[in-house]
């Protein structure tokens, strides 16, 4: 939406437009994503959406819902699932095998070839090197040609081994990323034991010197590039205040943007630990109105002087909140949402 006309009929100028200028826009997706592997818990997790609304996405699990054997079958389920008038809001993507499992190429092709035009993303893990995300990225890319698919498919990358944190700045550059992922149990185990097993939950997981530069440097490259930071699970399924909590370190301390469920009952932890503060969200409703009043230049508000930078800030704060249904104002909503 370009313009937008307030009740005098005098176009007002989008912040999409006013703000960036053609640059590569920030991704703006759900703060929290939820892993399901069996048809069964993928059907559930679809109707979760319908009811809490959509502000997850859901992640259908190739690399370890897949029983030895079944990797077709299994790619298969997804691909109709996906299909299916289930899948209502068109939030679910795909995690494939991992680049030396001989699986993989197979799931591109089922996934891509089968609901490319509705997949929301594929998701890659335990890359070792650049060479194999580039590799598995442009296996995408052609497979996705080769089926018609004009669309670019979201690829998020599992940051979890010694040679992808080494070349993680590289790979946030590659096309079509838009996530990086921490994956925490992995890059442990990877440790050999010079992490401990506490380490894989909190506070072990924030403060261990190892971790903690590793979750930064992923960070750090996700934002250099305009990429979205995702963060590891909670491993406690039940104890919904110690999902909030690591939710809220992650953001708050970390920079994390979105974070992994593997429980229903972590889903909206997630999604309350992630959302915008709601003093903040209306602070940004109120400026933003005021800078397109003003035609986008600077503004005084509550006392302090406001130009694009501000407004730049407060843009992404406003369609964050829309994303975890944080309550806007009915004038904001209809300047900048309908």
């Amino acid at each position: 939406m370009a313009e937008v006309l307030n009740k005098d009929t005098v176009k007002k100028v989008h912040p999409n437009d006013a703000l960036f200028g053609g640059e590569k826009p920030f991704p703006l997706i759900p703060a929290c994503e939820h892993f399901a592997g069996s048809e069964k818990l993928i059907l559930k997790a679809l109707s979760l959406q319908d009811s809490i609304g959509a502000v997850f996405d859901i992640t259908c699990d190739c690399e370890d819902g897949a029983a030895s054997g079944q990797e077709r079958d299994h790619a298969e389920m997804i691909v109709r699932v996906l299909n299916s008038e289930a899948n209502l809001h068109k939030m679910a993507g795909a995690r494939i095998h991992d680049y030396t499992h001989p699986a993989w190429k197979q799931d591109i092709d089922i996934l891509v070839g089968g609901c490319g035009r509705v997949l929301s993303y594929i998701t890659i893990p335990k890359c070792t090197s650049l060479n194999q995300a580039s590799e598995m990225i442009a296996y995408i890319q052609k497979t996705a040609t080769f089926a018609g698919i004009e669309r670019v498919i979201p690829v998020h990358i599992l940051i979890e081994t010694h040679g992808a944190l080494n070349q993680v700045h590289e790979i946030a550059k590659l096309p079509w990323v838009q996530v990086l992922d921490f994956g925490l149990m992995d890059f442990v185990s990877a440790h050999h034991g010079a992490i401990p097993a506490s380490a894989m939950r909190s506070p072990g997981q924030f403060e261990h010197r190892l971790l903690a530069r590793a979750k930064a440097e992923v960070v750090s490259a996700a934002l250099a590039n305009g990429v979205v930071p995702a963060h590891n699970v909670t491993l406690d399924l039940k104890n919904v205040e110690t999902t909030f909590n690591d939710a809220a370190r992650a953001r708050n301390e970390f920079g994390f943007m979105r974070m992994w469920s593997i429980y229903p009952t972590q889903i909206q932890a997630i999604v309350n630990a992630m959302k915008p503060n709601f003093d903040e969200v209306n602070d940004a409703a109120n400026i933003l109105l005021a800078a397109q009043n003003a035609d986008w230049g600077p503004i005084q508000y509550a006392g302090e002087l406001h130009d694009r930078a501000t407004y730049r800030y407060f843009w992404e704060v406003l369609q964050k909140a829309k994303l975890t249904n944080v309550p806007i104002s009915e004038e904001s909503n209809r300047a900048f949402f309908s």
